[in-house]
């Protein structure tokens, strides 16, 4: 949706910038050191490089990151994800300082869902419940009744049975919940990101064709072309998981494709195939603000202590309520 009100500022700290002469073993050594020095706590998700999910304390989904940042003792949290998912940290955790690898890497559903734009919005649907996918900023957050992941969409909806409903900001993930809800009534906000709608239907089946044993799982923020012909829909952690479980021994999956990391790590002996993209000359199926996050950049923000994530904190008490209401609903 385009908008033309002003972009609120991304609040944090931008690193200085500071060479490095380090080679990739004496940077893992270094941030080990670091963590253990800050009482620091690594959180990486699964759409990141694998060097960094391999030194992180946990590697989830948006929903595990959550949890995991609101009960960890740490007095530092690293956040190696993306803006949205650090300020959901700070937000649980106002007193511990999280930092960020670089700063700039951002999501495009939270950049597609302006809080402004997102105001004016909600003021077509009086009265309605705002269930908000984790994917939006702070102050998108502040102006919401719920967060949502894409673990529990679904299940935080038909809780709110007989209650008028706004889905935001991810069109197909709200599409998806819809009709597995049946739901039809539920305004969605027009966005999407910018990895899952890139998939290609055509290339998808001719990619079948050329593995007919092969079993299609997709992410829900993928469009309707590719979730009818997925067998399974699920989180990054409901893949991986169904991937571990399932007898089948070749799968197409079509989320980031940095989940295949994990996934082959749970599932060994499997055949893993990224799902393509429409264009076959780009790595569109690789989220470019994930990648963002390097081992480099990872030693610098533990070092430095920057750039740090900071949420205002009339922004952040009215961003907690509906985070400890998801929280509280996926227990």
């Amino acid at each position: 949706m385009s908008d033309d009100s002003p972009r609120l500022p991304v609040v944090g700290t931008p690193a200085p910038a500071a060479p490095l002469d380090l080679t990739d073993d004496e940077l893992e050594d270094g941030i080990r050191r670091l963590k253990a020095e800050r009482n620091a706590v690594i959180l990486a998700h699964y759409y990141q490089e694998s060097e960094i999910q391999d030194l992180a304390d946990f590697v989830g989904d948006s929903l595990q990151l959550s949890q995991a940042a609101a009960r960890t003792d740490a007095d530092v949290i690293a956040f190696c994800g993306v803006h949205f998912m650090a300020e959901t940290a700070k937000i649980l955790n106002p007193h511990k300082v999280v930092v960020v690898p670089d700063l700039e890497a951002g999501c495009s559903l939270a950049d597609g869902c302006p809080a402004p734009a997102f105001a004016r919005w909600l003021e077509r649907y009086p009265g309605h419940t705002v269930v908000t996918y984790i994917n939006c900023s702070a102050e998108v957050k502040a102006l919401s009744d719920i967060i949502c992941t894409s673990s529990n969409a679904v299940k935080i909806v038909k809780a709110l049975a007989g209650e008028k409903v706004v889905f935001a900001p991810d069109r197909y993930l709200g599409a998806f919940v819809k009709k597995e809800t049946g739901r039809d009534d539920i305004p969605l906000w027009p966005g999407t990101c910018i990895v899952h709608e890139s998939f290609s239907e055509r290339r998808l089946l001719e990619l079948k064709v050329r593995h007919p044993d092969a079993e299609i799982i997709a992410h829900p923020e993928c469009h309707e072309g590719i979730l009818r012909h997925a067998a399974h829909v699920a989180s990054t952690s409901g893949l991986i998981k169904y991937a571990r479980e399932s007898p089948t021994q070749t799968f197409i999956v079509a989320t980031e494709a940095g989940i295949l990391h994990k996934m082959q790590a749970e599932a060994p002996g499997k055949t893993l195939i990224a799902a393509p993209p429409d264009d076959e000359s780009c790595a569109c199926n690789l989220c470019p603000h994930m990648r963002r996050n390097t081992l480099a950049k990872l030693y610098l923000c533990l070092r430095d202590l920057q750039p740090q994530v900071d949420v205002p904190e009339p922004i952040r008490v009215k961003a907690l309520a509906p985070i400890q209401r998801m929280l509280e609903l996926s227990a």
